[in-house]
């Protein structure tokens, strides 16, 4: 009977991977991590109570000798009242700097004693550099430079009355390197924080996808073999019926194959330890089993293996994988009749080329290097890229498909587990 006779064409449907959902990981106790977490309540009043209360001294001293100065304690006042200006240098700082800087400088140059009214403007500054407000910080210590010398001289009348305002300028100026560490060290931990999220996020993606390509090779060969022996069941069941029987044993067989296979991906799924499966990965042992499934199934398949050093775990999984997804495509796509399996080992390379008497590439697929290929050929591309191979499908001169995958001998370290974030599905 015809191979393709019974197939069922709405089988040619396209099929996606399983739904997954990555959920943003948190801290302990049900926290979220550390950086996402907003700053403790309060902080924003840290510096303002800071500033207050070193302050305070300064006003005392500024209130006893009022009598005498009533200047010097009104500026010191504009100081202590520009703390609470420090309020808005979260939202904006360049603005905040300014305002303080006018409030304090009076008090800074008309002051004697320590300058706690210079306070307030170096945690100004501070805030400004931190939050990105660098030009508006240096241009109003550029201007306080300038100012604070020529207010103590104008308003104490002594040439020695601007050193203190210099000095204080140059303090802040220090202070700018400060807010600068504080700054590379938010950004450090932001940037720490962003490649750790990215580095979560690829993994569990890559997961995702693998499982799902786990699952697809499973179901998409089994169920596609489930449906070739069903129709030839039913094409024979009158005819033939031993035939038929035949059909109905291979269901039951593939059946029970692919329900281990899926519970050993969900064993996976619910283990602790790592890859581990109820049953043995496949391996190129596997593969003759695998052929004569086809075989029965009226498929004329030729399987020749010529390798001279065995594979390793990775690369027989690899090849098998390619295999059993290239059969299934030849069944559910090439309406061929006989199919040709070789399996033959170059220097440093093992080549699987699998060839078919088909209807070559579908319409619907374009060639394998426009990247438009179908699922199932995308699939077998990332199994042999994964090992550090090549992949490659073309129509031969004779007609029909021919696939040709080159696994290296010597697979890297990295890729001993098959994971790959591979897109599952077939060439449908």
């Amino acid at each position: 009977m015809p191979w393709n006779a019974p197939a069922d064409r709405g089988a040619d449907a396209r099929s996606g991977g399983p739904d997954a959902s990555v959920s943003a990981p948190t801290g302990g106790w049900g926290r979220p991590p550390w950086t996402d977490r907003g700053r403790p309540r309060g902080a924003r009043w840290f510096a303002v109570i800071v500033a207050v209360l070193i302050q305070l001294p300064g006003v005392v001293l500024a209130a006893r000798d009022a009598a005498t100065d009533p200047v010097a304690l009104g500026f010191t006042l504009l100081a202590f009242a520009a703390s609470f200006l420090l309020l808005a240098g979260r939202s904006h700082p360049g603005l905040t700097v300014v305002l303080v800087a006018a409030l304090c400088a009076p008090a800074i140059a008309v002051t004697t004693g320590p300058p706690f009214s210079a306070v307030p403007l170096a945690f100004a500054v501070v805030g400004a550099v931190v939050r990105g407000a660098r030009v508006w910080a240096w241009w109003t210590l550029a201007g306080f430079a300038v100012a604070g010398p020529a207010a103590a001289y104008l308003l104490r009348g002594q040439p020695a009355a601007m050193i203190r305002p210099l000095i204080v300028a140059l303090l802040l100026c220090l202070l700018v390197g400060v807010g600068e560490a504080v700054r590379n060290r938010r950004e450090r931990y932001r940037e720490v924080a962003r490649s750790v999220a990215a580095r979560r996020e690829a993994a569990a993606e890559a997961e995702r996808l693998r499982i799902a390509r786990e699952l697809h090779d499973v179901l998409a060969h089994s169920l596609s073999q489930i449906s070739v022996q069903a129709g030839v069941g039913l094409h024979l069941f009158d005819s033939r019926p031993e035939k038929a029987r035949e059909s109905l044993e291979a269901i039951k067989t593939t059946s029970s194959q692919a329900l281990e296979e899926v519970r050993g991906v969900l064993g996976f799924l619910r283990g602790p330890d790592g890859y581990a499966a109820r049953s043995p990965e496949p391996d190129l042992a596997r593969v003759p089993v695998l052929v004569e499934t086809y075989r029965k199934a009226g498929l004329t398949v030729d399987y020749r293996p010529d390798l001279h050093s065995t594979p390793s775990a990775a690369s027989q999984l690899a090849l098998y994988r390619i295999v059993q997804e290239a059969l299934t495509n030849i069944g559910r796509h090439a309406q061929a009749s006989r199919a040709t399996i070789l399996l033959t080992e170059e220097p440093g390379w093992y080549v699987l080329s699998v060839q078919d008497d088909g209807r070559g590439l579908p319409g619907d697929v374009a060639d394998a290097d426009t990247g438009s290929t179908g699922r199932g050929m995308l699939g077998m591309r990332e199994r042999a890229e994964l090992l550090g191979g090549t992949f490659d499908a073309r129509t031969p001169a004779e007609g029909g498909l021919l696939l040709e995958a080159r696994i290296p001998a010597a697979v890297p370290a990295a890729s001993s587990r098959p994971s790959s974030p591979s897109h599952p599905g077939g060439l449908s």
